[in-house]
C-alpha cells in the first residue's frame, strides 16, 4: 500500500542496518564536540584512543562500538547508568528523551536533572548519545547486553514477522475487530489494538482464570513458570493451560524461528503491569549511618594499620626468602605452608595471603619449579624504606584481579594462595567501588559500621563481585582496613591518592604516615634485642643471622642463644665479625653476657670436624700412605690425608681397591668389623630339576626348573590346586583392551570421560546411573582435597555428573575425570 516502506524480515539484515545507522550518528555526534568534551570521552574510553591513534572520526566511532570496548566500559558504570541503559534497550532506540522519562517515571525537576546527568555520563562513555533528530542512540553491543531488557520481549510487530495473513485475520476476529483486506493492514490493525493498554486489560479481564494466571506470570506480575519446549509452531494439546486462548488473540506469539515457549509481546507485558508501573531508576545512592570523624583521627588509625601491615609484609617476604614455600601439586601455596609462614612472621592468615598476592603481582615473587621464591626485584625492594615498600604493595592491591584474603570456597574448603585463578574483573570493580563509595561520603563523616559501605559499593559498581558469604563486600572492606585505606569508616589520605591513581601523591602520603625504618636496636643484658617500629633491611638481616625473632609488629624482639650464635658461625662468620656487626647496629655498647656468649660459643665451635668419605685407607707405614696421597694416577680417587697413617677416599671401596692394584700395590679390604675380607670365588651351579607329572609336557623339553631343592621338596599339587581355586578371578578386560563390547551406551560414555576408573568401576557407576540407584565415589576437587561422597539422583551430562550430594546436602556438579573410585552404598 502507499505509505508503507518495504520491510526486511531478516534479523541479520536489520542488525546490520542498525549498526551502520548507529555508527553514522555516533561519528556525527563526535564531530560536533569541542576539543575538551572529546578529550573527556577519550579519557573514559582509553582503549579506543590507544595506539595506533584513530585517523578519523569514523575510525574512532568504529573503535568505540567494538564489543570488547563496550564490555570494558560496562563494569565502570553505576546503578542509575545501567538502569537508564536498560530502559533505552527496552524502548528499542532511537527513542525520545520524553519516552525515556515516562518509562522511568521521571516527573519532578530534581529527578529530571538527575536523568540528564546520567545521560551526560553515558555520553562521556560514548554509550548513549543524541542524534540530529533529538533522539537517543546507543552502542549496538550495549543494546545486546540484555536478552530481555526490563523483562520485556520484542514488540508485537517484530514477533509477527513470520505470521500468515489468515492467522492475523483469526487473531483480529477473536478480539472482535473486523479484519481489513490485506496482510499489512491486518498487521497494522493488530499492532494498533495491542498498543492500547486499556484494550489489553479489558481482553485479559474477560479471560478464564487459568489464562489470567498464565499471562500475569509471564508479564512479571506473578510467579514465573518454568519454560517448556514446544516442538510445533501451532498450539497442540500439550500447550500450557490457557496458552491456546492467549495465542488465538495475539497475547502470546509462537516464534517460528526457534523452539521454545510462546513469547509475550512487550506491549502486552507493559499493559498487564498496570498504569502505575515504571522501570526502576535510583539516581541517589543509599544512605549509610555516619558519624563525625576528624582528619587527625583518620590519619592516626591509618598510620597504625599501614605501619603494622608494612612490618608484617616485610617479615612474610623475609620468611619466603629464607625458605621458599612449596607449591601444591594442584597449584598454589597450601594451608600448611601458609601457617608456617604466618608463624615465622607473627602474622595472621589474611595478612600472609594479602602480602603474597600483592608481592606476586608486583613482581617480588615468582614461581620457581615446585616453589615460590623471591625475585631480583625483591632484593631491591628490601633495601627501600618502609613507606616505599608499602606503596609498591598498595598499588598492586588496587588492580589485583582477585580477592586475596578469600580463604574458603563455596564448599567451605580451604583455598590455596597464588593458585593462578583466572582474572576476575568483578573483584577489581569491587575495590574501585569501595574507593568511590568512601570518597563520596560527606566531609568529616565516616560510616559507623564498615559493613554499611556494602550497599554503597553495590550502587557505585553493580557488576562487582560481592563476598560469597556474610555481609556484601565484607572481604574487600576488611582488606582496605588492614592496609589503612579505610580508617574510622572514612577514606584516608592514602586511599584518596590510591583512588585517583596518583603515584607521586601516594608516595608522599606514605612517607608522611609511615615512620622511617629503624636502623639501631636496644640490646639488653637478658640477651634480647628490641627494635621499635619497622627495622631496616640491614638491621633485620644482621639480627636474623645471629638471633631468633620472637615477635613482630609495633616492636620486634630477637633473642640470642647458643644455637643462634652457632648458626652464624656455621655460615662462615667469625667471632670478630659477629661482634663488629652487632656493635654497629646496637644503640649502645654490647652487654657483657652477650659478649661472653659469643666468645664461649666460638671457642668450642669446630673442635670436632666431620668429613665425608666413601672409604678409609690406613696402614703402619706413613711413607707409603704419603706416597699414595701424592700419586698422580690415583688423583681421580680424591685421596686426602687426615693423619700420617690415615687417608680417606671419595671413591667407593671396590673402585679404590681396583685402582691401587692396577698401580702395583697390594691392598686388602676390611669388613665393617675391621677383619680382612676373604675374596673367594664360588663356582656357579644350577638348581636341581623336578620331573614333570606323567602325561604332561612342559615348555622347553618337558622339565619344570626350580631354584633350589628345598622349593622342589615343598611342591604339593593338591595345595597348588586349592590355591588356584580360591584365588580371585582375573579382572575382566575393558572393551577398549580387547574385551567384550560395552553392555550399554552409558558404560561407553562413562568410560570415555572417567579415565581414572577401572572397567569394573565404570560398569558399577553406569548401572547406578541407569537404575537410579545411589552410589559412593571417591572424588578429588580442583583444590586437591580428596573426599568420599554418597550421590543419588544421578544425571549424566558429559563430561559432568549432576547429583544430589549427601555430604553437602545440596545439588552438585562433579567432573567425571576427577572420580577416582566407585563403591556401592553400604546398607543402613
Amino acid at each position: 500500500m502507499p505509505g508503507l516502506r518495504p520491510r526486511c524480515d531478516g534479523p541479520w539484515s536489520n542488525e546490520v542496518h542498525l549498526r551502520m545507522k548507529s555508527r553514522s550518528t555516533l561519528a556525527a555526534w563526535l564531530g560536533s564536540l569541542d576539543a575538551s568534551r572529546l578529550a573527556r570521552v577519550l579519557g573514559t574510553r582509553k582503549d579506543a584512543s590507544s595506539p595506533p591513534e584513530p585517523r578519523s572520526v569514523g575510525e574512532l566511532a568504529d573503535r568505540l562500538q567494538r564489543p570488547g570496548s563496550v564490555a570494558l566500559a560496562l563494569p565502570q558504570l553505576a546503578l542509575p547508568h545501567l538502569q537508564v541503559a536498560e530502559a533505552l534497550a527496552a524502548l528499542r532506540v532511537p527513542a525520545s528523551r520524553d519516552a525515556l522519562a515516562e518509562l522511568l517515571g521521571v516527573a519532578d525537576d530534581d529527578t529530571t536533572r538527575e536523568l540528564a546527568a546520567v545521560l551526560e555520563a553515558l555520553a562521556d562513555h560514548a554509550l548513549v548519545w543524541p542524534d540530529g533528530a533529538e533522539k537517543l542512540r546507543m552502542a549496538g553491543p550495549l543494546r545486546q547486553a540484555w536478552d530481555a531488557p526490563l523483562g520485556l520481549d520484542a514488540p508485537l510487530e517484530e514477533l509477527l514477522s513470520g505470521t500468515t495473513s489468515d492467522e492475523l485475520r483469526g487473531m483480529l476476529a477473536a478480539l472482535g475487530v473486523r479484519p481489513p483486506g490485506t496482510k499489512p493492514q491486518r498487521l497494522a490493525a493488530l499492532v494498533e489494538h495491542h498498543s492500547d493498554p486499556e484494550r489489553i486489560a479489558s481482553v485479559v479481564a474477560g479471560a478464564p482464570a487459568a489464562v489470567r494466571k498464565l499471562l500475569e506470570g509471564r508479564a512479571g506480575a506473578g510467579p514465573a513458570r518454568p519454560a517448556r519446549f514446544i516442538m510445533s509452531v501451532s498450539p497442540g494439546p500439550d500447550v500450557e493451560p490457557g496458552a491456546r486462548w492467549a495465542l488465538e488473540r495475539g497475547l502470546l506469539i509462537q516464534d517460528r524461528h526457534r523452539y521454545g515457549p510462546a513469547r509475550m509481546p512487550a506491549e502486552v507485558a507493559v499493559a498487564l503491569r498496570g498504569p502505575g508501573w515504571h522501570a526502576p531508576f535510583q539516581p541517589v545512592p543509599p544512605s549509610a549511618r555516619s558519624a563525625s570523624v576528624t582528619p587527625t583521627e583518620v590519619d592516626r588509625e591509618a598510620s597504625a594499620a599501614a605501619a603494622a601491615f608494612a612490618t608484617h609484609a616485610a617479615s612474610v617476604l623475609s620468611a619466603c626468602s629464607t625458605t621458599p614455600p612449596t607449591r601444591l601439586k594442584s597449584g598454589g601455596i597450601g594451608a600448611r605452608e601458609l601457617a608456617r609462614i604466618g608463624k615465622a612472621a607473627q602474622a595472621d592468615d589474611a595478612v600472609v595471603r594479602l602480602t603474597l598476592e600483592t608481592a606476586y603481582a608486583a613482581g617480588l615473587l615468582a614461581r620457581d619449579g615446585d616453589r615460590v621464591a623471591p625475585t631480583a626485584t625483591y632484593d631491591a625492594w628490601a633495601e627501600q624504606e618502609p613507606p616505599e615498600q608499602f606503596a609498591v604493595l598498595l598499588q598492586a592491591w588496587r588492580n589485583l584481579p582477585l580477592t586475596p584474603t578469600q580463604a574458603r570456597d563455596e564448599d567451605n574448603k580451604a583455598l590455596p594462595a597464588l593458585a593462578g585463578a583466572p582474572p576476575c574483573n568483578g573483584c577489581v570493580q569491587a575495590r574501585h567501588g569501595l574507593l568511590a563509595a568512601a570518597a563520596r561520603l560527606p566531609a568529616g563523616q565516616g560510616v559507623r559500621v564498615a559493613s554499611d559501605l556494602g550497599p554503597l559499593i553495590a550502587w557505585y559498581r553493580p557488576l562487582a563481585d560481592s563476598s560469597p558469604d556474610g555481609p556484601p563486600f565484607a572481604t574487600v572492606i576488611r582488606e582496605a582496613e588492614l592496609l589503612g585505606v579505610l580508617a574510622r569508616g572514612a577514606l584516608s589520605a592514602i586511599g584518596i591518592h590510591l583512588r585517583t591513581g596518583d603515584a607521586e601523591g601516594l608516595g608522599i602520603e606514605c612517607r608522611r604516615l609511615l615512620p622511617s625504618a629503624t636502623v639501631t636496636a636496644r640490646i639488653g643484658a637478658d640477651l634480647t634485642a628490641v627494635v621499635t617500629g619497622t627495622p631496616s633491611a640491614r638491621l633485620a638481616a644482621v639480627l636474623d643471622s645471629v638471633a631468633d625473632r620472637e615477635t613482630s609488629g609495633t616492636a620486634s624482639v630477637w633473642r640470642f642463644s647458643v644455637g643462634s650464635v652457632r648458626r652464624a658461625l656455621d655460615a662462615g662468620r667469625t667471632h670478630e665479625d659477629i661482634t663488629t656487626d652487632l656493635a654497629t647496629v646496637a644503640a649502645g655498647p654490647l652487654p657483657q653476657p652477650l659478649s661472653y656468649l659469643i666468645a664461649d660459643t666460638a671457642r668450642g665451635h669446630g673442635r670436632v670436624r666431620i668429613a665425608s668419605a666413601s672409604c678409609v685407607l690406613h696402614g703402619d707405614e706413613p711413607a707409603l700412605l704419603a706416597e699414595l696421597a701424592a700419586h698422580r694416577q690415583l688423583a681421580k680417587l680424591g685421596l686426602r690425608q687426615l693423619a700420617p697413617t690415615v687417608l680417606i677416599s671419595r671413591s667407593p671401596l671396590d673402585t679404590t681397591l681396583a685402582a691401587l692394584r692396577a698401580e702395583g700395590y697390594a691392598p686388602v679390604a676390611e669388613t665393617a668389623e675391621g677383619t680382612v675380607r676373604i675374596e673367594k670365588a664360588r663356582p656357579r651351579r644350577a638348581g636341581a630339576a623336578v620331573p614333570a607329572p606323567r602325561g604332561s609336557r612342559a615348555r622347553g623339553g618337558g622339565r619344570i626348573a626350580t631354584s633350589t631343592a628345598k622349593e622342589s621338596a615343598a611342591f604339593d599339587p593338591s595345595t597348588l590346586a586349592l590355591q588356584l581355586l580360591t584365588a580371585p578371578p582375573a579382572p575382566e578386560p575393558a572393551p577398549l583392551d580387547g574385551g567384550a563390547p560395552f553392555a550399554t551406551d552409558t558404560e561407553e560414555i562413562v568410560a570415555g570421560w572417567a579415565k581414572r576408573l577401572p572397567y569394573s568401576d565404570v560398569r558399577q557407576l553406569a548401572h547406578a546411573i541407569d537404575a537410579g540407584q545411589a552410589i559412593t565415589v571417591e572424588y578429588v576437587a580442583t583444590s586437591g582435597n580428596r573426599t568420599v561422597r554418597t550421590l543419588s539422583r544421578l544425571d549424566l551430562d558429559p563430561p559432568y555428573l549432576e547429583a544430589w550430594c549427601h555430604l553437602r546436602d545440596a545439588e552438585r556438579v562433579f567432573t567425571l575425570s576427577r572420580i577416582h573410585s566407585v563403591m556401592s552404598v553400604a546398607p543402613e
